[in-house]
């Protein structure tokens, strides 16, 4: 008996010696970031598991071309942020994609997969979609907090949204959209328990020191805007007590010098700056003081009390905030629903407003493990094998838009 698997966009043919030889499937994928690669990386893993022959390309980063990945253009073209440099690289952009476009619509993939990078990836996904190709958007946009108008253009170009966070899956229920909640890959990488005492020794902290961790962000408007509103904030708590000690990790060579010339102002503090090595800085540290944005998530899933704080140019600012739908903008107070952490944004962050917010969990140590504990029930959440369960949802998809024919000979 003889079962031959006749998938659309993969023919069988005869061979020389009159058997059946069935073409590769093929899966389209494209990611514009380096945090892109790495989830590309782990899915295309994940969906070898269910498709063992299945063939990759696109555009993907250095984790997926030592998966064998078929790269067509180098991925950091894509890596683009601001707001100028993209209009300066917009004609190259157009070309990359109408190659893209053009190239999937000719040789049609069982399914195409946008990771992140929406402005990219959905205007591709809807013109492969309307061409009969699946087609899945890995990472939602944040469209549930603002812009939520293009909840109609992911409609028009997506076959299936997979989300990191339970709430983004809410919110395309609501408004018609297939959608997976498959949990967040940090989740999955950061263990439920961690080590304090080993990070302590990592840094030369004593055990029982108060350890304050700054982290005023990655970018150099960022630590402009925030390093030294954060710098007077540890100086405050420093007057409060003498005891604390504080520890800032510098995201790459450029922040650290940018860093260390602040701290020529603060020589008084007893502070450590250290080269990268974020998630050990903050395990080490008994509260955190951060900029708002995926360290609030990370900083969650470590169990650490936070405070976040966020400065935007006066003119940024005043367009962003009429445009933001959500009561909040720090992870853990969007997944709970409620102010657990607080917030302090904008003419709110000074460094009065932050040291009070920050000694509190020093002045009420039972509240702050009760944070943690809540923390720990989040991780539990969040923790769901992303990738596998990506793979399964797309795997479903494929198999649902590709059923497979059984033909028997004698």
């Amino acid at each position: 008996m003889l079962l031959l698997n006749l998938w659309n966009h993969r023919p069988a043919v005869l061979s020389a010696d009159g058997g059946f030889v069935t073409a590769r499937l093929r899966i389209g994928i494209v990611v514009g970031e380096a945090s892109g690669d790495i989830l590309g990386a782990a899915l295309m893993n994940s969906l070898r598991k269910r498709f063992p022959d299945a063939e990759f390309c696109g555009i993907g980063g250095p984790r997926m071309l030592a998966l064998g990945f078929e790269s067509f253009f180098p991925q950091d073209r894509l890596a683009v942020m601001g707001l100028v440099e993209p209009l300066k690289r917009l004609p190259e952009l157009l070309r990359i994609r109408r190659f893209l476009i053009e190239h999937f619509i000719e040789n049609p993939p069982a399914v195409f997969i946008g990771v992140d990078s929406p402005d990219f990836n959905l205007t591709i996904e809807e013109k492969l979609k309307a061409a009969g190709i699946a087609t899945v958007h890995y990472v939602s946009p944040s469209v549930w907090a603002w812009r939520q108008k293009r909840i109609v253009k992911i409609a028009r170009s997506v076959d299936l949204m997979l989300t990191l966070l339970p709430f983004e899956a809410e919110f395309y229920q609501k408004n018609h959209v297939p959608v997976e909640f498959v949990g967040h890959h940090l989740a999955d990488e950061i263990p439920l328990d961690i080590d304090q005492k080993a990070a302590r020794e990592q840094f030369h902290i004593p055990e029982n020191a108060r350890v304050i961790a700054l982290l005023p962000g990655s970018r150099h408007n960022e630590v402009e805007m925030l390093g030294d509103l954060f710098l007077q904030t540890a100086s405050l708590c420093f007057k409060r007590d003498p005891s604390l000690r504080f520890i800032i990790p510098a995201a790459n060579p450029d922040r650290y010098r940018q860093l260390h010339l602040l701290l020529d102002d603060y020589a008084e503090l007893p502070i450590q700056l250290v080269q990268g090595q974020s998630q050990q800085v903050m395990i080490a540290a008994d509260a955190l003081l951060i900029a708002s944005g995926t360290t609030a998530l990370e900083a969650m899933l470590l169990k650490r009390p936070m405070v976040i704080a966020y400065r935007l140019a006066w003119m940024s600012w005043a367009i962003l905030s009429r445009m933001i739908k959500t009561p909040f903008v720090g992870l853990p107070n969007l997944l709970a629903g409620r102010l657990m952490v607080p917030e302090l944004l904008q003419d709110n962050a000074t460094p009065e407003k932050m040291t009070n917010a920050l000694m509190h969990y020093f002045d009420f140590p039972e509240q702050a493990e009760t944070l943690k504990l809540e923390f720990y029930r989040m991780h539990e959440q969040l923790r769901r094998d992303a990738s596998e369960r990506a793979a399964d949802a797309v795997a479903a998809l494929v198999r649902a838009r590709q059923p497979i024919a059984e033909i028997e000979h004698a």
